[in-house]
Parts: C-alpha cells; sequence; structure tokens
C-alpha cells in the first residue's frame, strides 16, 4: 500500500512536469519563430523527434507494415495541420492566447466524434461549449467585434488538433502508440520541409545561434522525448479525472510564463476569458468527477492533452 501511494504521487509529479514543459513551450516557440521561418521550426522539430523515438524504440520497428504506414500517414497529416496552424498563429498574437486558444480542442473532441462514431455530447459537452465560446469570444474579439489572423489560426490548429486525436481513436486502437507516434512525426516532418522549401525564405545560417538551437532541441527533445515518457508514466498510475486537470495545467502555464518572460500585459476582460475556457476545459474532460463520490475509474473520463500528447508532445 505504501509503495502504491509512493508511485501514484510521482505519478502526479510526472504529469504535472509534463504540463510544466509543455506550458514552458508556447513562449519558446514565440520567440524562436521570431527568428526563423514556423515550418521550418517544425520540420526540424519532428524530423529530430523522429530520430529519437526511433532510436529509442528500433526493436520494435520491425513490426512496421503497410497498414501502419497507411495509418501514420494519415495521422501525421492531421498533426501538422494542426502544429502547423498553430505555429503561424503564434507569430501573430500571444504566447497566452495562444495556450488557451490552442486548448478549446478538449471541448470540440465530443462533437467530432459525435459525426465519426455516432455518440451523442453528454450535458457536459454541450455545457462546456456555451462556456468556451464565451470565453473565446472574450480572449480573441477586439472592440469592432473581429478577430486577429493568429488568434483565428490559432483555433484552426485547436480543430486541427481535435480531429487529430479522433482520428487516433478511430485508427490506431490497435496498435503500438509509440510506433504510431514515430511514424506521424516523420510524416510530419516531411509535410513541414515541403512547406518551408515551396512556401518559406531560408535564413541565413547565422540565425541559428545559441538561442535558436537550445529552443529547437527543447522543443524537440523536452516536449517530445521527456514529455511523452512522464506522460505515459503519469497517466497509467492516475485516475483520468486527475490526470485531466493535472495536465490541463498547461493553458495556465503558458500563461504564466507568457507573463514572467514575453511581458504579456493581462486585462480583466483577458483573465476573464482564460478562466471561462478552463473551466470548460475541466468540464469536458472530468465531467466534474471530482466533485462527485466514484468508485473505479469511469469510462467517460477523458485524459486531456495527455491523450494527444502520447502522439503529439
Amino acid at each position: 500500500m505504501e509503495r502504491e501511494k509512493r508511485t501514484g504521487f510521482w505519478a502526479k509529479i510526472a504529469l504535472f512536469t509534463a504540463a510544466l514543459i509543455w506550458g514552458i513551450s508556447f513562449f519558446i516557440v514565440k520567440d524562436t519563430t521570431d527568428q526563423i521561418p514556423p515550418n521550418l521550426l517544425l520540420a526540424i522539430r519532428f524530423t529530430i523527434g523522429c530520430a529519437v523515438l526511433a532510436v529509442i524504440f528500433r526493436k520494435r520497428l520491425k513490426k512496421l507494415n503497410r497498414e501502419y504506414f497507411k495509418c501514420g500517414a494519415v495521422i501525421g497529416l492531421c498533426l501538422f495541420l494542426a502544429y502547423s496552424s498553430q505555429t503561424i498563429g503564434i507569430t501573430d498574437t500571444t504566447p497566452g492566447k495562444n495556450a488557451f486558444l490552442t486548448a478549446v480542442y478538449c471541448v470540440i473532441v465530443p462533437f467530432l466524434f459525435w459525426a465519426v462514431n455516432k455518440t451523442r455530447p453528454d450535458r457536459y459537452n454541450l455545457l462546456a461549449a456555451v462556456i468556451c465560446l464565451t470565453g473565446i469570444g472574450m480572449v480573441s474579439l477586439t472592440d469592432g467585434f473581429s478577430i486577429r489572423m493568429g488568434d483565428a489560426l490559432t483555433l484552426l490548429g485547436g480543430f486541427f488538433y481535435a480531429l487529430h486525436m479522433v482520428v487516433v481513436a478511430k485508427l490506431a486502437k490497435d496498435k503500438d502508440p509509440m510506433l504510431i507516434s514515430t511514424l506521424q512525426f516523420g510524416y510530419a516532418a516531411v509535410c513541414s520541409w515541403i512547406v518551408t522549401l515551396v512556401f518559406e525564405p531560408m535564413p541565413a545560417l547565422s540565425v541559428f545561434h545559441l538561442n535558436v538551437a537550445g529552443g529547437i532541441l527543447f522543443l524537440a527533445l523536452g516536449c517530445t522525448a521527456l514529455g511523452l515518457t512522464l506522460q505515459n508514466f503519469g497517466q497509467k498510475y492516475t485516475h483520468p479525472a486527475a490526470a485531466s486537470i493535472i495536465l490541463s495545467l498547461e493553458s495556465v502555464f503558458g500563461v504564466l510564463f507568457s507573463i514572467l518572460f514575453y511581458g504579456e500585459k493581462m486585462t480583466a476582460r483577458l483573465v476573464l476569458g482564460f478562466v471561462l475556457i478552463f473551466i470548460a476545459i475541466l468540464i469536458s474532460e472530468t465531467k466534474l468527477e471530482f466533485l462527485r463520490k466514484h468508485e473505479g475509474i469511469p469510462k467517460s473520463a477523458a485524459q486531456g492533452r495527455g491523450t494527444a500528447a502520447e502522439e503529439q508532445s
């Protein structure tokens, strides 16, 4: 019993650390894309991530077959669209807004899954959607009721993250998650290289100074390899409702570090919008299980970004 308690404690620490790492990533992406084009950043990041996972899980590569490559291609394309929209979006918005607007994928997933699997969203999903839309309006709409391009692209990225999660649920259910992760990073890297070589100007080599190189390595190794490992361990020994709450702190950390290191200014409307989106995420992800007595692990509880992170972070 004592050993289980210690394991549960370290599992929660692992989830908290993963959320912290992903929260830091928003202002690092912002700083890095000020120096190099967004899809070039993704191309390098996905290439390194794919290579690292391929080396770590090289013994499993012998299980790859045509079905794996087909699934990996579809999932990798969705992942690329999500990251590309989000990363281009952050060039025209703040890291904090990018963090919370991206997180709306948690609320979108049940509705996309309804369209694919005929599983009707429940009352918690509907309530979360109304609260989330209100929060989005407070965060992204200007006084003239228009929306910045960066915020619009970030929301589009949130939609593609939701689509990615639904596709993973449909196509990768019975497959090795580490192999799917490796393949989708590889396909996303190919898409990123194509887009950056065709549409983006290549920066001078002098741009890749220590700060930029360090940022890229942090995103590739910290957010991918380390974050993935921590998330997998943490969710294995943590109730899904509790894991969802801890992992959803990613967006809160995104705002915190944006204030501390990027100088993002908070207004009452922004804070209220962030709070509403965070409440919507908690309702959608946990069904408020943490407020009710329960026995066992509810099948309806979602897994926060951790579900997507298993393949993408």
